[in-house]
């Protein structure tokens, strides 16, 4: 089974720019996606972008335009580069892989443990 390790995390400045990293590592037959999720206490968990294997991207409205979603060529590390952040993204992050079982189809997801993320005004 994927092993999941982020990075990146930590406290800003409202404005100021964060890139969280995940790598991806152990078992792994095929990915299909890789996402970026977020939570705050007492409120619903937040897909906040998502990369498929075939590089479509997708965003939650209130990222789009300052979160890029990216990945290296090996397809196991995916960046999220946030910029002008506010003090709303503060929040743990969490990576998400979306995988093929070892046999036969099916899906198998991934979290990892989080990176928190904390903006201050």
């Amino acid at each position: 089974q994927a092993q999941i390790a982020e990075s990146g995390g930590g406290s800003v400045q409202s404005g100021e720019s964060v890139r969280l990293s995940c790598d991806a590592s152990g078992r792994i037959k095929r990915i299909y996606s890789m996402a970026w999720y977020r939570r705050v206490p007492g409120k619903e968990r937040e897909l906040v972008a998502l990369i498929t294997d075939a590089g479509r991207t997708n965003y939650t409205e209130t990222v789009k335009g300052r979160f890029i979603i990216s990945r290296d060529n090996t397809g196991k590390t995916v960046y999220l580069q946030m910029n002008d952040l506010n003090v709303d993204d503060t929040a743990m992050y969490y990576c998400v892989l979306d995988t093929a079982p070892d046999n036969g189809p099916g899906h198998i997801v991934v979290w990892g443990r989080g990176t928190q993320v904390t903006v201050s005004s």
